[in-house]
């Protein structure tokens, strides 16, 4: 009986099914070969959806193959114009997956998934058209035979005799929502062909004795019945571990497999995709770089061979190492492998004799409790047809050869004078010395060739007697033995360390650059900063022109950021557009528009795509796989940095934001109350001059009050609107020459009643320059320190204002004599809505911190202290530029 649901299975279950309820549903009508009807059971099954649901459907792409019966079943179906594509002087029509994205219905039609679509479309194959079309949110039906997954494609070869050229990975039938396989025997499939509706008259005969042989179509049905079998056993297997009707099987193994540049190594991923797949495990592939040079043609197929890996849901990981056995097995120890898949050595027995044995037995050997799978190719090699000498790989130019050669024949001519001095064994230690060099700098197979040509130099021209191969002492047939073998293992030796230190050059290298980039972005203060350092890494690393877009508001920008270096047309931005909305590299040497000029990556982080990054090597060539692994650590981390300015931008806004509210709310607390005060004497004394019985001296008295009233709302309005300007950064001062003592006169009369009765001691020195400032600026300024001077000193106490040039800087100060300010409040005195504790309420607190927005504007300071007498003065400097010249008159 089930108990209650496992924890784990439901929360993976569930995360699955929210990832698909976010991209539409793929349904896959599978059969075995052409002419099963699955194009037919498709249009039947939509009709049906549309006619009974009311789905929206539309026919993306259906081919009918001049069958009557099909096409009837699209007569009032809606069909998706194809677009139309010129290649090579020929018309070929293909899906518009533009026009079916901008329609978005609910359903639409796609016949042969596994369809090459013509160069110049967006992506290389017609299953790709079918991802971007879910991932939008548009439910999928298509069909596609059980020949034509890539996992399943050396089987049907090895069947049928045929390769198959258009493939899918199998991951795509993970994908699908739905499967339904249509299936037929044999014998009725012929029976159609014979008929007319599989192919034309002309080609019956010949798929008859060919591909639709009744074992081939036996072999086939049972491929496509075992396929549809595992999916349904896989979801049995889901449910079971979900409802716990028994305990689940959860399995513990780890797959590995080798990948070289061989062209078996399609056939090993493949074998090891189908294990993995029923063992229910994860694979890994591994390929070690030994730092031995590839050809053009072999680095092609490794990148082939790796994206292979990588398209059927392998983790693909690049190593590096001297020796492959042991490079292979610490990956495998480091990530826990159960199984290593490797491919049968076609090797001579010479050549595992000279290389210490097969790689399959050293791998064997070495691997303790790891399992080890040896799969054939699919042409094995006889050991009758291998030749007896294996011919020579030569990883060293010929000029290097040229170059040992060349090493070793002067260091022989140079030690033929000498020799009658040193002795010949002397001459032979010279000699070896010179392989170990050939070997550090010219690498294995030179050393091999100067150890062979210095041992027979010595024999001939140094070991007595000369000139000839005759060796008379028996001790000098040993030492020139030893030579030639301490030579060769010697210069094999330094070799390898001189490879090996290679290998750590090029990943110190290549950490070394991770860590400049990471360095360099994370000290940019700003995000140009960021992205040109960026971009300047990027391009020295890989000899590349660079383009980085950014995200803003969502979408992508519509120019490239200004540091650029790679030259954006407006296609090239809209394939880096179409990488920053779906998350996928497109361009060229991908899947997705490959005839572009460049690659265009996302700046992917975990919250989202924050930018597209595009580049283009300078020399136009394709970067190895370990480059396009470290080009993807640096788009990463150029996203994180990005993201994290983002970050850092919208935290400052959001700062600002709540300053702002938090300045609001203080000023509406604070203001409410001094406002009510002069309104409420305003409206009183109002009323009371309405009285007509009020006598006129009462009446003036009134007038006063409304008059007194008005100008202190006018003083709290204009601190309200000069506090605005200061928090929006719009004070700009307009300086011109004045007159220090017309400013300080102009502020005094200002503030006119407020100063009455109230003794202003002004002291300017004589001789006083024009000083550059913004008159009305530093008048509010004066008016703001004379403002509260009044407000918190004991009437009629005095004020005194000065002015003096002190250390090249105009000097303003402005004292009263009152109580001081409390130590406490000394630094805080200019915070805005700040008063001092024990002062009597009033006022909005945002005098002072005006007045030192202003000074600031000016480039000035401005400072409060208290006197030793009694009081406090606050100060004033601003700085002085030299006056402008006096323009004599011509009258």
């Amino acid at each position: 009986m089930a108990d209650r649901p496992d924890p784990d299975a439901l929360l993976a279950y569930v995360q699955r099914e929210d990832s698909r309820a976010r991209r539409g549903k793929l349904k896959i009508y599978l059969g075995m070969v052409a002419g099963v009807g699955k194009t037919f059971a498709m249009l039947d099954g939509a009709r049906q959806a549309k006619a009974e649901d009311g789905i929206d459907v539309v026919v993306g792409y259906v081919e009918t193959h001049g069958r009557a019966e099909t096409g009837a079943l699209l007569e009032g179906m809606e069909i998706i114009p194809r677009r139309t594509l010129e290649y090579r002087g020929v018309m070929f029509e293909e899906m518009d997956i533009d026009a079916i994205l901008a329609r978005k219905p609910a359903l639409v039609l796609v016949d042969e998934l596994a369809h090459t679509n013509v160069p110049g479309s967006r992506h290389l194959k017609r299953y790709q058209d079918v991802l971007e079309l879910i991932d939008a949110g548009i439910d999928v039906w298509t069909t596609v035979n059980v020949q034509h997954f890539d996992s399943r494609a050396d089987t049907v070869q090895a069947i049928t005799g045929i390769t198959v050229q258009e493939r899918v990975p199998d991951s795509i039938l993970e994908l699908a929502d739905k499967v339904e396989l249509i299936d037929l025997s044999p014998e009725d499939l012929r029976e159609r062909l014979y008929e007319g509706k599989v192919y034309t008259a002309e080609r019956v005969e010949t798929a008859a004795n060919n591909f639709f042989r009744i074992g081939n179509l036996t072999a086939l049905r049972e491929m496509a019945l075992r396929l549809t079998a595992e999916r349904v056993d896989h979801q049995l297997q889901d449910y079971r571990e979900i409802k716990r009707i028994t305990t689940p099987w959860k399995s513990a193994e780890r797959l590995m497999v080798a990948v070289s540049p061989s062209p078996l190594s399609e056939r090993l991923i493949r074998w090891t995709r189908r294990m993995a797949y029923n063992l229910e495990a994860p694979w890994i592939a591994v390929h070690v770089d030994s730092a031995k040079p590839l050809s053009p043609e072999n680095k092609e197929r490794l990148a082939r061979n790796l994206k292979l890996a990588s398209d059927l849901g392998a983790e693909v990981i690049t190593t590096v190492g001297s020796d492959i056995i042991d490079a292979l097995i610490r990956v495998a120890q480091q990530r826990n492998v159960s199984q290593i898949v490797v491919g049968k050595p076609a090797h001579s027995r010479i050549q595992d004799i000279l290389r210490g044995g097969t790689i399959v037995n050293r791998l064997i050997g070495k691997s303790g409790d790891i399992d080890v799978y040896v799969v054939t190719g699919d042409e094995p090699e006889s050991v009758e047809t291998r030749p007896l000498i294996p011919p020579i790989k030569r990883h060293s130019s010929l000029r290097q050869y040229v170059y040992a050669a060349l090493v070793i024949a002067l260091v022989t001519l140079l030690s033929l004078p000498i020799e009658p001095f040193l002795g010949y064994q002397a001459i032979g230690l010279i000699e070896l010395f010179a392989v170990l060099v050939i070997a550090a700098y010219l690498g294995r197979g030179p050393a091999v060739l100067a150890a062979t040509v210095s041992a027979l130099t010595w024999d001939i021209l140094f070991i007595p007697p000369v000139y000839t191969f005759q060796v008379v002492n028996l001790e000098d047939y040993f030492v020139l033995g030893l030579y030639f073998v301490i030579a060769l293992f010697a210069g094999n030796l330094t070799a390898r360390l001189r490879q090996q230190e290679m290998q750590a050059r090029a990943l110190a290298e290549r950490t070394l650059a991770l860590y400049r980039l990471a360095r360099q972005t994370s000290t940019a203060v700003n995000m140009d900063d960021i992205l040109r350092s960026a971009v300047d890494e990027i391009g020295r690393v890989f000899n590349a022109e660079v383009a980085i877009f950014l995200s803003v508001n969502g979408l992508l920008a519509l120019e490239a950021h200004g540091c650029s270096t790679l030259h954006i047309t407006e296609k090239d931005f809209s394939i880096a557009k179409w990488a920053f909305d779906n998350g996928k590299p497109a361009g060229r040497y991908t899947d997705t528009l490959p005839l572009a000029n460049a690659t265009y990556l996302p700046l992917l982080t975990p919250s989202g795509t924050v930018g597209a990054l595009g580049i283009r090597t300078r020399d136009d060539s394709r970067l190895t796989r370990d480059a396009e692994n470290q080009l993807d650590t640096f788009a990463r981390q150029i996203a994180l940095v990005i993201e994290r300015e983002m970050l850092d931008e919208a935290a400052e806004k959001a700062a600002m934001l709540q300053a702002s509210e938090q300045f609001a709310t203080s000023l509406l607390n604070s203001i409410s109350h001094e406002f009510r005060t002069p309104i409420a004497a305003i409206t009183g004394a109002s009323s009371s001059l309405l009285d007509p019985k009020l006598p006129d001296d009462a009446k003036g008295a009134l007038v006063e009050d409304i008059e007194e009233a008005a100008d202190r709302l006018n003083w709290l309005v204009g601190n309200l609107l000069d506090m605005t300007r200061l928090e929006s950064g719009r004070v700009q001062p307009k300086l011109e020459w004045c007159d220090v003592s017309d400013l300080i006169g102009s502020a005094v009369r200002f503030m006119g009643k407020r100063v009455r009765g109230r003794p202003i001691k002004i002291a300017i020195a004589p001789n006083l320059p024009l000083v550059q400032m913004d008159f009305g600026l530093m008048e509010q300024v004066i008016a703001n320190l004379l403002h509260n001077a009044v407000s918190y000193t004991p009437p009629e106490t005095p004020i005194e204002i000065s002015a003096a040039v002190e250390d090249e800087s105009l000097c303003l100060r402005v004292a009263d004599h009152g109580e001081g300010i409390a130590a406490e409040a000394l630094e805080r005195i200019f915070d805005k809505f700040y008063r001092s504790p024990g002062v009597a309420s009033g006022g909005t607190g945002l005098g002072l911190s005006i007045a030192k927005g202003f000074v600031e504007a000016h480039g000035g300071m401005i400072q409060v202290a208290n006197r030793a007498g009694g009081g406090a003065e606050f100060t004033i400097r601003l700085p002085m530029t030299p006056p402008p010249p006096v323009q004599e008159s011509t009258l």
